[in-house]
């Protein structure tokens, strides 16, 4: 006799057939194969089925292979395109962990401080203001008590707040002179608030203390040394099929949604500006390679990419009593997991865990008690209650401790 299946079965059946689930090394060696990681993609796959999100990209690894790494779902609805695990994600604030370690690249060079103030290098942040008290007919001004440094834009604490971009073909020079004639929204060092356009400043600065564009800086010091070979601002002209199309949920119906950072901009298009707050491209395994320099104490490839006290000072908390995420304080450019208990997706990371999310729903973390790094792409906006914190990151973590309870992971 023949079973028979619901419509909604058969379709998760199909979804799951046509899952990519493959378990590869980044290194030489045997690749672990375990049937046990096939719960993540299935546990992924449901949300897919629901109408959550269309596709997603997942991947665990230790600091030296990947251990497993999958793809469900649509990369595009209007195509119907099959996602890849190659495919690539607008990383949104994902970007700003690369920008960080862009600035302790030149740190390590003895080119800059974390200590030294950003007029040092960009003086049109020479003299900055503080907004006070506000009405209707008048704005108070204060003077700054003391000059914004790379260290409060690297822990946002520096007071800078947003700024309206009018078109896409603006320079990072020219951006970030804008920015500097607002006032900042508090004294620096006293309070925390995120600021992408801080971490744009960042960029700027890396350009002029290294005499090079900033994508070519990240190219030349961190992508081709780490094997990132498709991180980018821009995505090729024959890269674009590769692109998963954002969506966002209106009326319960997924529909595509631009990329606001684009500022009216296509992906391809090389005239934007290389923004470091929220600009870059790229997939799972390029992630996963960033995280795995970041567990290996700044080596790669057989290269020391960053100083190992430098990886320890970026991880570290910075921001002291400032209160910033639920449970999870600054370090420099990194967020930081110090209590796991105060955010549902953050449940199976233990304290010193480190990483970012992206706006889209990206999410890159790496667990140095453990030795793992967690990846999982997806691209839908507005997700509640935040990207951080959202129904697919806390599915995806608590697929991955089911794999790994019944897994035995090797080390090397």
């Amino acid at each position: 006799m023949k079973a028979k299946f619901r419509p909604l079965e058969i379709r998760n059946r199909w979804l799951l057939a046509c899952t990519a689930l493959l378990s590869v090394s980044l290194t030489t060696g045997p690749a672990l194969v375990a049937d046990e990681f096939s719960v993540i993609p299935e546990k992924l796959g449901q949300l897919v089925t629901s109408g959550e999100i269309p596709g997603v990209v997942a991947l665990v690894a230790t600091k030296d292979r990947v251990l497993h790494l999958s793809a469900v779902g649509q990369s595009d609805l209007a195509s119907g395109r099959k996602l890849e695990t190659n495919d690539l994600f607008w990383i949104a604030s994902m970007s700003k962990p690369v920008t960080a370690v862009a600035v302790a690249l030149l740190a390590d060079d003895g080119k800059l401080a974390f200590d030294d103030p950003v007029e040092k290098y960009l003086p049109e942040f020479h003299g900055m203001w503080v907004a006070g008290p506000q009405t209707a007919q008048q704005r108070v001004l204060v003077p700054a008590a003391r000059p914004v440094t790379l260290r409060d834009l690297l822990t946002h604490t520096s007071g800078l707040g947003e700024y309206h971009v009018t078109g896409p073909h603006w320079t990072l020079a020219e951006m970030i002179k804008v920015l500097a004639r607002e006032p900042l929204r508090f004294q620096p060092g006293t309070r925390w608030s995120y600021s992408t356009a801080g971490m744009d400043t960042l960029g700027r600065v890396v350009e002029v203390v290294s005499g090079l564009p900033y994508a070519q800086f990240l190219q030349t010091r961190l992508f081709d040394p780490l094997g990132m070979k498709d991180t980018t601002f821009w995505i090729q002209a024959a890269d674009k099929d590769r692109f998963v199309t954002p969506v966002i949920s209106k009326a319960g119906k997924l529909q595509a949604t631009p990329i606001d950072y684009m500022y009216g901009g296509a992906v391809t298009d090389l005239g934007r500006p290389s923004l470091g707050g929220a600009g870059l491209f790229s997939t799972a395994e390029d992630i996963t390679k960033f995280y795995q320099m970041m567990l290996n104490h700044g080596a790669a490839n057989g290269r020391q990419i960053l100083k190992p006290e430098t990886v320890v000072e970026m991880t570290r908390k910075q921001t002291g009593d400032l209160k910033a995420r639920a449970g999870m304080p600054w370090g420099l450019g990194f967020c930081v997991v110090e209590d796991p208990t105060q955010m549902a997706s953050n449940a199976t990371l233990t304290p010193g865990s480190f990483g970012h999310g992206g706006a889209f729903g990206t999410q890159s973390w790496a667990d140095p008690a453990r030795g793992l790094i967690y990846v999982m792409m997806i691209s839908r906006d507005k997700l509640q209650p935040t990207p951080d914190d959202s129904a697919m990151r806390r599915a995806y973590h608590a697929a991955v401790a089911t794999a790994l309870a019944a897994t035995t992971v090797p080390s090397k």
